[in-house]
């Protein structure tokens, strides 16, 4: 296995570590389930295919591109939503 350097701000290193140190890990293994959990351009677009495919073919219902875009967008605004967090997700309503 090669090692990699990465730099990242001071602040940003510290919250790692301190993620790490929470999870009972090292950083190197905090980066790993990361990386691990992180899908590329590529899967996620596989992962769609897949689902389109799953759902007309169990369930006859089949998703639009418009239909798509309108999900990306709900999930990209709960997810910043989320990052806000409860105090900016409750001003948002």
């Amino acid at each position: 296995m090669s090692d990699v350097m990465i730099r990242v701000p001071a602040e940003v290193r510290d919250q790692l570590a301190a993620v790490a140190e929470a999870r009972g890990t090292s950083l190197r293994a905090l980066m790993q389930d990361i990386a691990a959990q992180t899908l590329t351009p590529e899967q996620i677009k596989e992962r769609a295919d897949r689902t389109r495919t799953l759902l007309a073919e169990r369930f006859g219902h089949y998703v639009s591109d418009e239909e798509s875009a309108e999900m990306r967008r709900k999930m990209r605004e709960a997810a910043a939503s989320h990052r806000a967090g409860p105090a900016e997700a409750e001003s948002s309503r």
